[in-house]
């Protein structure tokens, strides 16, 4: 084993580190709920532009540190699109090929990305299609396959170490309510979602974590049902967030609630918040802020006060094509106008 060159590669990645300030935390005013405030932890402002930034390096940690990544080693990645482009990057760092296997239907915008940082792409036709490819390819090429979906919630320490969960919390320190009383995190790899229900756990917080789950996602049903064999015969439609089968990183122990969500009550609610920050944000965002506005519209009826915190996952502007364009929401998404509806109502 290469151990200087794999010293050099770890060196690199924590002097990137170094390099990126934490992300924003935005508070949102909406007067419609006084006494409950709600911010946003904006992961768009990560060098390759979304939350996955964070899991890529993790994942690339976890490979060197367990002798799997070597000078030269071909990565391979199953990812609907924003992991891949985050992987792509950091391999471009190491000097290392990358292929990431995912379906036709991804973004184009975040295929040119993967392209422009020196990645290729493998199409496959169903989301469900990705695993089994993706295992394929690194046996062909004697690469390492990333595999998101196990390692994401292994490969981040949740005990803090600057984790987005401990993150969270220093910046809330000065807020009228600094413990937040929610946390909503849609799942992905279930990852994200890990280490934040183990971080509040292990520092004894009083915050409860919703998961909100799409269409088309059995999450929701393994967190009331405990069946591992669960399976969608179609994927979601939400880029990045909900799976057709239950991944081994969803941990749904340190889920408190989980909230299904429609798809176009996703998109009717990023396009909503588009008004309220003046730029685009992707449909996980919207996925998220419609499982935060259910709560604080629970909480107002209940006369409570106090804060939720959810995540801007990615900017719009690498859904100009689908998620932005009326004909692909039309058609693809279906009718967005009673959600919208639903939204103004809350807010009245």
């Amino acid at each position: 084993m290469n151990n200087a060159w794999i010293n050099y590669a770890i060196s690199e990645i924590n002097a990137d580190a170094q390099r990126s300030a934490d992300t924003h935390l935005i508070r949102l005013p909406l007067p419609a709920f006084p006494g409950i405030f709600i911010y946003l932890k904006d992961e768009s402002t990560h060098p390759t532009g979304s939350l996955k930034h964070r899991l890529a390096r993790s994942l690339f940690l976890y490979g060197l540190c367990n002798g799997w990544i070597r000078e030269g080693t071909p990565i391979i990645e199953a990812s609907s699109g924003s992991t891949a482009v985050s992987e792509a990057w950091f391999a471009r760092l190491l000097g290392l090929p990358f292929i990431a296997v995912m379906p036709a239907c991804t973004a184009r915008r975040k295929i040119e990305q993967i392209a422009f940082y020196g990645g290729r792409c493998h199409f496959v036709e169903s989301a469900c299609e990705i695993y089994a490819a993706s295992e394929t390819l690194a046996q062909e090429l004697h690469g390492h396959y990333m595999d998101q979906f196990t390692y994401a919630e292994r490969a981040t320490d949740w005990r803090g170490n600057n984790n987005i969960a401990d993150s969270i919390y220093r910046q809330m320190r000065h807020e009228p309510h600094p413990i937040p009383a929610h946390i909503v995190m849609s799942a992905g790899t279930g990852g994200t979602s890990a280490t934040i229900g183990r971080y509040i756990r292990y520092q004894g917080h009083d915050t409860r974590l919703t998961v909100v789950d799409p269409q088309n996602s059995v999450f929701l049903d393994y967190w009331q049902q405990r069946d591992v064999g669960l399976r969608s015969p179609v994927g979601s439609k939400i880029e990045g967030i909900g799976r057709p089968r239950v991944e081994p990183s969803f941990i749904p122990d340190v889920v408190d609630e989980m909230i299904r969500v429609p798809d176009a009550a996703s998109v009717a609610t990023a396009h909503w918040l588009e008004t309220q920050l003046g730029r685009k944000v992707g449909a996980s965002t919207g996925t998220n802020m419609w499982g935060a506005l259910q709560l604080a519209a629970r909480m107002r009826d209940e006369g409570r006060t106090g804060s939720i915190v959810t995540l801007l996952c990615d900017s719009g502007e690498r859904y100009l094509d689908t998620y932005y364009n009326p004909e692909w929401v039309k058609a693809t998404i279906g009718d967005t106008a009673p959600w919208a509806a639903e939204i103004a109502r809350l807010l009245q």
